[in-house]
């Protein structure tokens, strides 16, 4: 059993904005976000163009949802498929965050994604009423001022108001949970991918040593998690009693930091020079992301789709080297040494790539027989802060202009997509 008497009795709000992308579209085009039909696609000139977002009755009745494919939306009269427009998109959601910055200081809020906050409302309590009563004022504004619905759940900690948000109150529009609500409410939950932080595949390996609830998760043996698990069985055993000690902002699940990119090429890429290509664009952009957070990583992943013309398939591989890093080259080196070893020769349509096994970057350590690898790491810093200064395609490599190259063109996206 766990003594919930020690642990923080917060009132944080977990708030998401149902359908974002779809919800700010339909208002743009003049319709209700909660009974239009309405899908967000990449690009309406593309038949496998993915669908970014779908308006909640477009999901409900034809089952189309993020990830979906352009064909696969039937063809009805009702339904409108239009496409992104990022930059309205973010200025909305940084509205919204001001709308909250109305209750509680900016530091009592932490914006987990585009369409999702964390509100931490405890020295608001006395100006503003209950942690309900301040959600049903947000949720009141952001309706009136926007026209866009939301949910908002609410918990003594970050993990409780998101399980709260994702398994009732994006059915309810608010719900709260204490602690004394774990046994009834997050134990029965089944399959186990329901709640947030367990995938597919833990699922199934917890589903292997008889665990198919929360609540026999919450009393399975920990020791035995945690030499199944690592550090993960720890958190799993935690969380499934609705424990959570990190501060507003860090990460729900310790340990899990990687920096990574993907992408669904625009065509089939067929020429092994040219798949090269975008392997070390996509090598600079890790290694840009890494850095952003002054952080280099051991362990170096690289995945490869096949065409759906080649039936599918691919391969996922990684390999840890001796001494951190995140330099572009050296990543893309163990990339190719990846992408030799296992490539074979097919048509490919989608490249991951991501570094693991995260450090701080000051812990570096000079190499007697390479005294170059110094220069290289701050090579790295100065081309981020050109292209801070003066824009992500202001420095590109020569591999960019060619026909192979995506960055050219990605850099005039904003999270990807037009803007």
């Amino acid at each position: 059993m766990v003594d919930y008497s020690t642990l923080p009795h917060n009132h944080i709000l977990c708030v998401d904005m149902k359908s974002f992308y779809a919800s700010c579209s339909a208002v743009m085009h003049g319709l209700d976000p909660l009974t239009c039909y309405l899908a967000v696609a990449g690009n309406k000139e593309r038949n496998g163009s993915v669908v970014l977002a779908a308006s909640p009755r477009l999901k409900k009745e034809f089952g189309i949802k993020t990830g979906s494919r352009l064909f696969e939306i039937p063809d009805d009269p009702r339904i409108q498929v239009v496409e992104p427009k990022m930059a309205t998109y973010l200025r909305i959601s940084t509205e919204i965050t001001r709308v909250f910055n109305r209750y509680v200081p900016k530091e009592a809020i932490h914006t987990y994604s585009v369409d999702e906050s964390f509100i931490k409302v405890d020295g608001a309590l006395h100006l503003w009423g209950e942690a309900f009563t301040i959600a049903e004022k947000i949720k009141n504004d952001i309706e009136r001022e926007f026209q866009l619905p939301c949910a908002v759940g609410i918990g003594p900690n970050m993990l409780l108001s998101k399980l709260c948000l994702d398994l009732e109150a994006k059915k309810h529009g608010i719900a709260e949970w204490k602690y004394e609500d774990v046994q009834n409410k997050l134990w029965k939950v089944s399959p186990l991918r329901e709640m947030w932080g367990i995938g597919r595949r833990v699922e199934k390996t917890l589903n292997g040593m008889g665990i198919f609830t929360v609540g026999q998760l919450a009393r399975y043996d920990l020791e035995a998690l945690e030499k199944k698990f690592g550090i993960m069985g720890n958190q799993l055993y935690h969380h499934a009693w609705g424990v959570d000690l990190s501060d507003l902002g860090a990460p729900l699940v310790e340990g899990q930091i990687s920096f990574g990119k993907s992408q669904i090429l625009l065509r089939d890429y067929k020429e092994e020079e040219e798949i090269k290509h975008v392997i070390l664009e996509m090598c600079e952009e890790v290694a840009r992301r890494a850095r952003s957070r002054r952080k280099a990583g051991r362990t170096i992943s690289l995945s490869i789709g096949y065409s759906q013309d080649e039936l599918g398939g691919g391969f996922h591989r990684s390999r840890t080297i001796k001494q951190p890093t995140n330099v572009t080259m050296d990543l893309y080196r163990v990339c190719l040494e990846l992408f030799h070893e296992h490539y074979t020769g097919k048509t490919v349509r989608q490249i991951a790539i991501s570094i693991g096994n995260i450090v701080d970057d000051h812990e570096f350590q000079l190499d007697l027989f390479d005294m170059g690898a110094v220069k290289r790491r701050e090579l790295g810093y100065v081309v981020d802060s050109i292209r801070r200064r003066f824009g992500s395609g202001s420095l590109l490599r020569a591999v960019s202009y060619t026909a192979a190259g995506t960055a050219k063109h990605r850099a005039t996206l904003v999270g990807g997509h037009k803007r």
